[in-house]
């Protein structure tokens, strides 16, 4: 068990694309310094649904974001409301829309884009608004927040995968050549926050296509990876089992050693 963790939520990562392509995550798994498992998402596969799908635990029916469209804050027991009840401090570097979520909606990106407040769900956030932001400098503003503030519960969401097979389809060398720019990106990265501590979860909010689109309730809309690392740990390899996306919020719950609250009913993976 650890008491701390980073949760990497690439929006748009399919699970056969990610174990294709993500090579330096793909050597942890080898190496069996990581365990790979398939989730399969819940519907409908749209971004904000399973934004709070992933922090809750819940399905659409029963958290109420049934669609991009429903802009308010999260109503039900959410990862980082959990956490920083707990005593535990939160952090984000994440699309606007998990601001909505769990600061303040509606958003205002001069008041809302950069925050540093104990009193809110996230407390330390850094937020971006177009789609096409890179990920690179996403990625560096997620380790500065790790640097300065040592967040108990780091939220990393990216938007690359998303836009590149939105824009070019998911059969198109520009979202596979995404998934090989992220993993290596995202290597050193994950190097340091090994060894600061931190266990680290890789997954994806839904799938995408290859007609540019998510939402339905097709495998590839729906499967995504999820790498788990434990520093000091030893992984299973690649599992060779699928697990549902209900069970990220409250296996994130017992890493930190914080109890799931009851609505987070289904099984921890670990």
């Amino acid at each position: 068990m650890t008491d701390k963790a980073i949760l990497i939520l690439s929006d748009g990562l399919r699970y056969d694309t990610a174990v294709a392509g993500m090579g330096y995550l793909g050597h942890l798994v080898e190496s069996k310094q990581a365990s790979l498992y398939k989730i399969w998402g819940e519907v409908p596969s749209m971004s904000r649904p399973m934004y709070e799908t992933v922090h809750t635990g819940l399905t659409a029916s029963e958290h109420g974001i049934v669609s991009n469209a429903v802009v308010r804050r999260s109503n039900q027991p959410n990862l980082f409301q959990v956490f920083r009840d707990a005593g535990k401090t939160t952090a984000a570097a994440a699309y606007w829309w998990f601001s909505e979520l769990y600061n303040r909606a509606p958003y205002d990106p001069i008041e809302d884009g950069e925050v540093d407040d104990d009193s809110l769900l996230i407390q330390h956030g850094r937020f971006y608004r177009i789609d096409q932001y890179p990920d690179p400098e996403l990625f560096h503003a997620a380790a500065r927040l790790v640097r300065r503030f040592q967040p108990d519960y780091l939220l990393l969401h990216p938007m690359g995968m998303d836009n590149a097979g939105e824009t070019y389809g998911a059969d198109s060398p520009e979202y596979r050549n995404q998934a090989i720019y992220q993993d290596a990106w995202l290597a050193p990265l994950i190097v340091e926050w090994m060894e600061r501590g931190y266990v680290i979860l890789v997954t994806g909010d839904h799938g995408i296509n290859a007609d540019h689109r998510h939402g339905g309730t097709t495998a590839e809309m729906r499967e995504v990876p999820l790498y788990l690392i434990r520093p000091g740990v030893p992984g299973v390899g690649d599992a060779g089992e699928t697990k549902s996306q209900l069970q990220i919020a409250p296996t994130l719950c017992k890493l930190l050693g914080v109890p799931a609250p009851p609505t987070m009913r289904h099984p921890s993976i670990v």
